[in-house]
């Protein structure tokens, strides 16, 4: 279970009145209850889409032009919206990151980062005719063949644990679906568990 903690809320989205910390009726955990109309308010782990752009033997990679870890490479991915579906993310995604089209999608990896509350779930998809642009997330955009990847530039573990995979499986003629928790441990090293 996580330890990380949200940010306090101190007012109601639906009334404006004061909420207070406590546990509902029913409930185990501590949740922020308006003390005014009693609505519940949930604060659940955010859902991250992302893709992995090829386009022949290559990838598609983003240099990142905002915080966290601006200047470093990442696939394109971003927080899900309202109302979407996690291809539909991991598409909007991809265009808003590096202007690129994506086709033929499918699920490729799914991992959870307890340790800040975000479940990734990233897609293998084509860029469409090869063409991509920095968006304004990005400060540039690259395809790269295996050998060209820059490991010591990417910008989180879960990019570099889906690109390690990714080419694992290219080289053995087979694309599974993958699964894992990727968190940091009490000494704040990172820790992979794949299933």
């Amino acid at each position: 279970m996580s330890t990380t903690q949200h940010p306090p809320l101190k007012y109601c989205s639906q009334c404006g009145a004061k909420v207070a910390l406590r546990t509902p009726e029913g409930d185990h955990l501590p949740r922020y209850v308006c003390i005014s109309c009693n609505l519940i308010h949930y604060q659940n782990p955010k859902v991250v889409a992302g893709c992995i752009p090829e386009w022949g033997d290559k990838l598609l990679l983003c240099r990142r032009a905002i915080e966290p870890r601006r200047g470093y490479w990442t696939l394109p991915a971003g927080f899900m919206e309202n109302r979407e579906t996690t291809a539909q993310a991991a598409a909007r995604e991809s265009m808003e990151e590096a202007n690129a089209s994506l086709e033929n999608m499918s699920l490729y990896a799914l991992f959870n980062l307890p340790h800040i509350s975000q479940v990734y779930i990233m897609f293998r998809g084509e860029l469409r005719d090869g063409k991509a642009s920095p968006g304004q997330e990005s400060l540039e955009v690259a395809l790269f063949a295996e050998e060209e990847i820059p490991w010591d530039e990417l910008a989180f573990p879960v990019i570099h644990e889906t690109l390690q995979l990714y080419f694992v499986d290219r080289r053995g003629g087979y694309f599974a679906t993958h699964m894992g928790d990727i968190y940091r441990d009490e000494n704040q090293q990172i820790k992979i568990v794949r299933y």
